[in-house]
């Protein structure tokens, strides 16, 4: 196998929860060595079981899987003096530092940007937060929820007007697409200190991520035109942009934003060739004026066939079309599977479990997987690799620095 993208370069994760950990698993994913420092009791989120987060049948905390695969972990108490010290001698073997504790907290530790990358000049220090780390808000805690999806405005955006309370977020939805920034973010960091041979400091906050995901709408914000939340419809101009019901209440979304170049292949293929030299109908123009009429006429088509036989019917139509799909029918998607977007981390003792690979391949593959690893599971090969004797281990663990 060819030498992994981060092949060589140590990370030191200094963080819980959702967001920065899974950027410290991409970059395991494609060959870093993720020192994964927790504190003694662990990080919190291996204990969270609300909303169903928590194990499946075999007894593995899927959750916590994707967020730390191919991982190592050791359980380290900063606040003794003896725990810094510690990772100050991590941090000399380090390319990296990733976290997201709160910038009064890595002050208290001795652990801010200024200081370490005084102390680290070709340390890449980069920081994962609700809300950056300037202004009122810079030190207030925040989870997706919060920062990207309610102060973010996705949850307004994706709320439909007439409902009383906006909708909830999906689990880590914001969490997850923060940490492919960050990860970019890193990426570049390292290639701009192969350059230079000066780390950088890389910031990523949930509130940014939020913005960008919505930079359409905040640049018609920008220009005066508050957006509002939209129907299932779409555009208010183009009929062939939007969700249409089946006969058996399932959705096909239409996609046709250069409608002119697909209208007549579209009639063809659903057997409506009168409809291509209807007059109401013949353009973009037309489709606009008379748009109520043109969505009524594709309303009662798409209401003549079922989900399945509409995914036949269109299959042959080279347009941008796809089926509104659940998310359990993604686990039997033919383009998953062919993707490899689907992986299997296999254990030790046989058993094993599914999680998504993630949005990037090399070279036309997806990343192995690797389980995640167990709270300080490598504690004690961790530090016989910094020199460490067994009777030194035995006094750390003596004075309460590691479990």
């Amino acid at each position: 196998m060819d030498t992994e993208a981060f092949a060589g370069v140590r990370v030191v994760e200094l963080a819980q929860w959702v967001f920065v950990p899974v950027a410290g698993a991409l970059l395991a994913d494609w060959g870093a060595d993720v020192i994964r420092v927790e504190r003694p009791e662990g990080d919190p989120y291996r204990r969270l079981a609300t909303q169903g987060i928590g194990t499946d049948s075999e007894g593995v905390n899927l959750s916590l899987a994707l967020a730390n695969r191919g991982k190592r972990s050791i359980a380290l108490d900063l606040r003794t003096e003896r725990g810094r010290e510690l990772l100050d001698e991590t941090l000399a073997t380090a390319d990296v530092l990733i976290t997201n504790l709160r910038p009064a907290a890595l002050d208290r530790l001795g652990l801010g940007a200024d200081e370490l990358t005084r102390r680290f000049p070709r340390l890449v220090y980069a920081r994962g937060h609700g809300f950056g780390t300037r202004g009122p808000d810079a030190d207030k805690p925040g989870y997706d929820s919060s920062a990207f999806w309610a102060q973010g405005g996705v949850g307004h955006m994706l709320t439909p007007p007439d409902r009383d309370y906006p909708i909830s977020q999906r689990g880590a939805m914001g969490d997850r697409s923060g940490a492919v920034a960050l990860a970019f973010g890193i990426a570049a960091a390292l290639l701009r200190r192969g350059q230079t041979g000066r780390g950088s400091v890389v910031d990523v906050s949930l509130l940014a991520s939020a913005m960008w995901m919505l930079s359409s709408d905040v640049l018609a914000a920008l220009a005066g035109q508050p957006p509002q939340p939209v129907s299932g419809r779409g555009s208010s101009v183009n009929p062939l942009v939007g969700s249409y019901r089946t006969k058996d209440g399932r959705h096909i979304q239409l996609v046709f934003l250069e409608s002119d170049r697909y209208w007549a292949d579209f009639c063809r293929v659903i057997n409506r060739d009168e409809l291509i030299g209807d007059p109401r109908f013949t353009d973009l123009a037309a489709r606009a004026q008379n748009r109520e009429a043109c969505v009524a006429e594709l309303e009662s088509e798409f209401a003549t066939r079922t989900f399945d036989e509409w995914k036949r019917v269109l299959s042959d139509l080279d347009a941008p079309w796809a089926p509104v799909q659940a998310v359990e029918e993604l686990l039997d998607d033919p383009q998953v599977a062919a993707n490899g977007y689907l992986g299997r981390v296999e254990l030790d003792d046989g058993r094993g479990y599914t999680l998504p690979t993630g949005p990037v391949q090399f070279d036309e593959r997806p990343p192995t997987l690797r389980r995640a690893p167990e709270h300080g599971e490598h504690t004690e090969e961790f530090l016989l690799e910094l020199g460490y004797s067994w009777e030194r281990i035995a006094e750390l663990q003596h004075a309460g620095v590691i479990p």
